[in-house]
């Protein structure tokens, strides 16, 4: 063995290293969705604390609509110019954005310069949310040997996991150890200003990185992956925008649990952070068992079967929460929802860029995703606050989770993989097709 392939890192290190870096900025992301009520009273002060929260979480939609604009210009980048530049780069944008709420002076120091500097902080951090999402994903598939891709391409719905995960941790840490007053007043700039260790954490594990791409394949520029795109694939970015929807919302349901436990169902702040915490436990690791059963069963079967499960029970189980009265209650059944919903996003987000050539697989993945969680995930928050507010019931929300899942379920089942990309119950391999069509 040369020194060449001794400084090569290890497939294990070049799947961990996609992981950690996606996980780290998903936690940057994410973070704010966590803190939305401390984040409201601090930039959106007002008589109702209704409104406050509603200006808080439409902020947190502001992170999605540059979205898009992230997954075209950074897809098309890495399918030119390759994954680990375009990993690297999302990487420093993120850490700039979640600096910047860290270190922000509230509405009460600075008047309305507070609250227009944290829509700044979030477009940034949309813009490279956007980004991060394909890169990370494609890298994590193309490393994959042919017969785990499932599983290898479901880290990337663990590692976002991973990155809640993170930030319902710290916030529960915080609601432990500082009084509800110290929160209000600096506690929620802690989550935020550790994210600043995004940068030199992520490039530190990604620098070694090898490249996936074949850039002799690659288009000559970035304007010829978005033609590309753009001409011959553009019925497959909308079946994979409406295969999205269901599932995003279903996610930044769980996301919102914080925020419902504490001014919707009026639990402690503790307890609101458990079930938060516990959730993404369970997130993480249904999401990895979804795609250890896409590799045995078939990448859409298990999408669709344990998002038909959670689709019929989230209602009855959301009813029994609210019944009940009881936070053990809500965190047992969110810890079970997000369950189902993991398998089947977990085995979900691997069909999208499986669909597409690899010359624009990138930029097809980065673009679908980046739609789909703008105009779906990026108006659940303000949608479900909006919904239980305009009609008084706490459950009128989840019959739009509920609607945006079957449409879900529907494009799922109108995909079309390539022959031989799914593999057979049996367990034979079709490395062959998998491979030509990551080539």
């Amino acid at each position: 063995m040369n020194q060449t392939d001794r400084a090569r890192p290890s497939q294990t290190m070049r799947v961990g290293a996609a992981i950690l870096g996606n996980a780290l900025e998903f936690y940057d992301f994410t973070v704010y969705a966590a803190f939305a009520t401390w984040l409201a009273k601090a930039f959106f002060p007002a008589d109702n604390p209704n409104t406050s929260l509603l200006l808080a979480v439409a902020t947190f939609g502001v992170g999605f609509v540059v979205r898009p604009l992230g997954g075209i210009v950074i897809g098309a980048y890495a399918d030119r110019f390759g994954r680990k530049p375009a990993m690297t780069l999302t990487i420093w944008l993120m850490a700039l954005g979640t600096g910047i709420i860290g270190l922000l002076p509230t509405y009460d120091q600075i008047g309305l310069l507070a609250p227009v500097m944290l829509v700044f902080a979030r477009l940034l951090q949309g813009f490279s949310a956007g980004g991060e999402m394909g890169p990370a994903t494609t890298y994590l598939l193309e490393s994959a040997p042919a017969h785990r891709k499932g599983f290898f391409g479901s880290w990337q719905l663990a590692s976002q996991n991973m990155g809640s995960l993170l930030s319902a941790l710290i916030g529960l840490l915080l609601a432990l150890l500082i009084t509800p007053g110290a929160n209000d007043s600096w506690g929620w700039r802690i989550p935020f200003l550790l994210g600043i260790l995004i940068a030199p954490v992520g490039y530190f594990i990604r620098r070694n990185l090898d490249e996936t791409l074949n850039r002799e394949e690659a288009h000559a520029s970035v304007g010829g992956v978005l033609s590309d795109i753009l001409a011959n694939h553009w019925a497959k970015i909308v079946l994979c925008i409406l295969l999205i929807s269901g599932a995003t919302i279903s996610q930044y349901f769980f996301l919102y649990t914080t925020t419902y436990a504490i001014s919707t169902l009026h639990y402690s702040q503790g307890w609101a952070m458990a079930t938060n915490f516990v959730t993404f436990i369970s997130g993480t690791i249904f999401a990895l068992l979804g795609g250890l059963l896409a590799d045995k069963y078939g990448l859409k079967t298990v999408t669709i079967v344990p998002r038909i499960i959670v689709t019929l029970l989230l209602y009855p189980a959301l009813q029994l929460v609210v019944s009940s009265g009881s936070p053990l209650v809500f965190l047992a059944t969110s810890a079970t929802l997000i369950a189902f919903h993991a398998m089947s996003s977990g085995a979900g987000i691997i069909l999208i860029p499986l669909i597409f050539p690899a010359i624009v697989r990138t930029a097809g993945l980065s673009i679908a995703y980046a739609l789909g969680v703008t105009i779906f995930g990026g108006t659940a928050q303000f949608a479900f606050t909006w919904i239980i507010g305009a009609t008084g019931d706490k459950l009128s929300w989840v019959w739009y989770v509920i609607a945006m899942s079957v449409i879900s379920l529907i494009a799922t089942m109108a995909l079309r993989l390539p022959e031989g990309v799914e593999r057979r119950r049996q367990g034979a391999t079709t490395g062959a097709a998998v491979a030509s069509s990551s080539s």
